[in-house]
């Protein structure tokens, strides 16, 4: 150790100085068990000696590696208690023993800091008790000392989440009842822990009621005993409830609640907070808060308004139970009062835009029993609400309403989204000045888009060679104190791509290390991620490399010229001739990357080619041979079984899907090993992720093969099936790129669009119904091969019917009737005379028969009657006579009613 020496810093005795050296040994050796009797040795001169001492060895401490953990930790607790011993002050020691480093997460130095502040005035361990519960660390893994501060001083009991986190764990550590029995702090603490907004993981790990460490069965006992205050609680979950939040928060405060029960004038001090509650709050919760307001409209207790009120609540949410629980209520409330019809019926009116036919007739039947109850105003507005119903259920509001409830609808128009306009992507920056004001936010996000990346990287490379002395001054003084910009080769096997460009630019990484990087050799990738991510890696290595060395390039090739990632054959011919006129070869990766990202389908593909073959270079000449090729470097699908059968022995689908790559010649000698991947040999890809990738960089992904949809949607499939097997959000984020994207379509993107309408999160399938509803006003759907895919996946277990309806619905009421109907009409049938009966396939039924009752469609699946006949009211069996006499109806349709098409 470094600094003062004891002698230099004791001014006490001989005896003293000898004690500090003493402790300072015991510390060093990391001997915390005999720190205690050296202090109790040591007077008060003695520690304020040792404290320096002690602060300079903590910080030299601290910078040792993990090759001396194990010492460290050792020394670390030693310190920890001899500086708790040593220091004067509260606010010191609540720092020194809260620090992180001197944490003690076993506690095994809790005790013996609390003996050597024994000695201490009650008033200096009520300050350092308060200090260290302010500190949720400490507060919640150390409640144990934190607590001992709190008896020992007498100061006021902590309210601090920490604190009550610490303490719910501690109370469930043995047998709960009794412990909280016994804790003066329980009744102080229970109303803040309901109050909390996280619940402690303790109270919602709670075994059954039956169990000793249930926690609203203690607290219920506790309050019959009179130890908590049972109003207080119950105002505490009721506000808490209230307020809101996850299903898993609110279990704790809902299930204690329903124990200790609710008075009725309990119930009816807090009506608002029902009704908000089965507005806004969880099922479960708006469950119970319907349950209450129930019992109280059945006894009197509720306003016509306030029934009024919650049923156009109940009514609002999604969940069917509490739909139908609400219209069975306001029918006993009719019954009851039937002067209430005229405030009742306009709100049950909601319920004929509900999805559920079922729910619908529900409702109209509602209407029609008290419908001699209202006057011709409300009698008029009924009727004028059977435009909600559902085609099916319009005859029957036309012989209750009579005309008033006809509706002519016209010949069926489909309505598709208009098709995305390609947009043309912004230039470099033309100025040092402004690239730096593009890289500041950039260099925060540098992977949000292909766009805003290529472009950023494209301005780097063309003012490196414009004006490389102003860049590299600007890049130093914007970005001062960067990790990136210390210290040399900083980056690892993988790039941080502009950023490693610009640590490359300033020389913080040898030119060296980036050749030796651009040009290494890679074999077969291990999965998808790994492929794309080498194609971003290379060029970002290659850019580096150009504005490290003395051979810069006055642009990239590859820049996109359009929003998708994509390069205009005729830019891309004239960034050749540039590149002829000024001697300048380009780069293998930049050229490989502008090849695939070239469009070669549309007016100027012709033009381009022969302007390219009339360059006279060897550059030229690869790009006319790539805009007049029909290759396709999609790869081969082929899907394994599950299970043990498998060959991959894998149930994940990302595991069993096998990418078949072909061979080409000119991927394996004309392009760089970065993109051998692609078909440099033959190969199977038939492995999922084998570890941890990062998955920062895939917004760029789609920028590798803009051009070629085919292929990207094979490579990008994996990352697809993980929402919709397992619990991964926003998985069908790369549906976008593909429904925008340039290529042809086939099985690749339509099993892709497969895999998203069947994800697990409802906003992943939204972002796979854009795309569909896109692919669909491009025309580029195929509805059979989309059920093809989808037939594929229900019947391997990875896509859920329950989940593709959902999906489903939600593209037909955009107004897409007709091609939801033709994507079902090709699924329907293999579900329907399946050998064993598919769950949720009346879910699917259900949205076919309201496709074909808005559009007329027609031609019945095999199957439909067979089900339709068999005895029996359950969904599917419904659904589908519904289908059936849908289908019936629509045969009688004239040629003049033919779909039409609105963008």
């Amino acid at each position: 150790m470094t600094g003062a020496t004891v002698t230099e810093t004791a001014t006490a005795s001989g005896g003293t100085a000898a004690g500090v050296e003493e402790l300072l040994r015991a510390v060093r050796s990391g001997a915390h068990l005999s720190v205690q009797q050296i202090l109790t040795r040591l007077d008060a001169s003695g520690r304020r000696a040792a404290l320096p001492l002690l602060k300079e060895l903590r910080k030299d401490v601290r910078g040792w590696g993990w090759d001396r953990w194990n010492e460290q930790r050792k020394v670390q607790r030693a310190l920890r208690l001899a500086g708790a011993g040593c220091h004067t002050g509260a606010a010191a020691a609540a720092a020194w023993i809260g620090s992180r480093d001197l944490a003690d997460w076993g506690e095994r130095t809790t005790d013996r800091v609390l003996a050597v502040l024994a000695d201490r005035e009650p008033a200096w361990l009520a300050d350092v008790a308060r200090r260290l519960a302010e500190r949720p660390a400490v507060a919640e893994d150390e409640y144990r000392l934190v607590h001992t501060l709190v008896l020992r001083s007498g100061c006021a009991t902590p309210t601090g989440e920490a604190y009550l986190r610490g303490w719910t764990r501690e109370m469930a550590s043995g047998r709960l009842l009794e412990r909280l029995r016994s804790d003066p702090q329980t009744p102080v603490l229970v109303p803040y822990v309901i109050a909390l907004t996280e619940t402690p993981d303790r109270l919602t790990w709670s075994a059954g009621p039956g169990d000793d460490g249930h926690w609203p069965t203690a607290l219920k006992t506790l309050a019959d005993e009179g130890v908590l205050d049972r109003a207080a609680l119950v105002d505490g979950c009721a506000a808490r409830l209230l307020r809101g939040g996850r299903p898993r928060d609110l279990r704790f405060p809902l299930a204690l609640l329903q124990l200790l029960g609710t008075t009725g004038e309990e119930r009816r001090a807090r009506i608002p907070d029902w009704l908000g509650m089965v507005a806004d709050a969880p099922s479960p919760v708006a469950a119970h808060a319907q349950e209450v307001l129930a019992e109280l409209a059945l006894a009197g207790g509720l306003t016509a308004g306030q029934v009024a009120e919650m049923t156009g609540a109940a009514l609002f949410r999604t969940e069917k139970k509490l739909v139908r629980a609400q219209l069975t209520l306001v029918g006993k409330v009719l019954r009851r009062e039937p002067e209430a019809a005229g405030e009742l019926l306009p709100v049950v009116t909601d319920a004929f835009g509900h999805e559920d036919t079922a729910v619908q007739e529900r409702a109209l039947a509602l209407v029609g029993r008290h419908l001699a109850r209202v006057d011709e105003r409300v009698r008029e507005e009924l009727a004028g609400a059977a435009e909600l119903l559902s085609p099916v259920h319009r005859a029957a509001a036309v012989e209750l309403f009579g005309g008033a409830a006809a509706v002519d609808t016209g010949p069926y128009e489909e309505v598709l989204p208009p098709v995305p306009e390609p947009r043309p992507s912004a230039p470099a920056a033309e100025t040092v000045a402004e690239l730096m004001a593009d890289l500041v936010p950039f260099a925060r996000h540098p992977y949000e888009s292909v766009e805003d990346f290529e472009r950023v990287l494209d301005g780097v490379v063309r003012h490196a060679y414009r004006n490389r002395e102003a860049l590299v001054a600007a890049v130093r003084d914007t970005f001062a104190g960067a990790y990136w910009l210390e210290g040399r080769d900083h980056v690892s096997q993988s790039s941080e791509g502009v950023l490693t460009v610009l640590a490359a630019l300033v020389g913080a990484v040898r030119p060296a290390r980036l050749d030796i990087a651009r040009r290494r050799l890679l074999g077969t990738p291990g999965c998808a991620h790994e492929a794309l991510t080498r194609a971003v890696d290379a060029r970002s290595w290659e850019a580096a490399w150009v504005v490290a060395t003395a051979a810069p390039v006055p642009f990239l090739l590859a820049t996109p010229t359009r929003h998708t990632g994509s390069v205009d054959p005729l830019v891309l011919v004239e960034r050749l001739r540039e590149y002829r006129d000024a001697g300048v070869e380009p780069l293998p990766v930049d050229l490989a990357q502008a090849l695939l990202r070239v469009r070669k389908a549309g007016p100027s593909t012709a033009e381009a080619a022969e302007r390219a073959a009339g360059l006279g270079t060897r550059a030229g000449t690869r790009l006319a041979e790539l805009l007049t090729a029909s290759e396709q470097l999609s790869p081969v699908l082929r899907l394994l079984p599950r299970g043990r059968d498998s060959r991959s022995g894998s149930w994940r689908l990302a595991d069993r899907l096998v990418l078949a790559v072909r061979e080409h010649r000119s991927i394996r000698k004309e392009f760089p090993p970065a993109f051998h991947w692609l078909g440099a040999e033959p190969a199977e890809i038939t492995r999922g992720c084998s570890g941890y990738h990062w998955s920062g960089m895939r917004p760029l992904w789609p920028g590798v093969l803009p051009d070629d949809r085919e292929a990207l949607a094979a490579w990008l499939l994996p990352s697809v099936a993980g929402g919709a097997e397992s619990e991964e959000r926003g998985a069908a984020w790369a549906l976008t790129a593909l429904a925008e994207g340039d290529g042809p379509v086939g099985p690749a993107v339509h099993m892709a669009l497969a895999l998203g309408l069947g994800c697990r999160h409802a906003e992943d399938r939204l972002t796979a119904v854009d795309a569909l509803l896109v692919l669909a006003s491009r025309g580029e759907l195929d509805p059979s091969l989309l059920a093809a895919r989808l037939a594929e996946l229900i019947a391997d277990g990875t896509v859920k019917p329950n989940r593709l309806a959902d999906a489903a619905r939600t593209a037909a009421a955009t107004g897409a009737y007709a091609t939801v109907h033709a994507v079902l009409a090709g699924l329907l049938p293999g579900l329907l005379t399946a050998p064993k009966p598919v769950r949720g396939v009346g879910e699917l039924v259900a949205v076919a028969a309201e496709c074909v009752e808005r559009c007329g469609a027609s031609g019945e699946p095999a199957g439909l009657a067979e089900t339709a006949a068999r005895p029996g009211s359950s969904q599917l069996v419904t659904q589908a006579r519904r289908l059936l006499a849908a289908l019936g109806r629509s045969g009688d349709r004239t040629p003049s009613e033919a779909v039409q098409i609105s963008h």
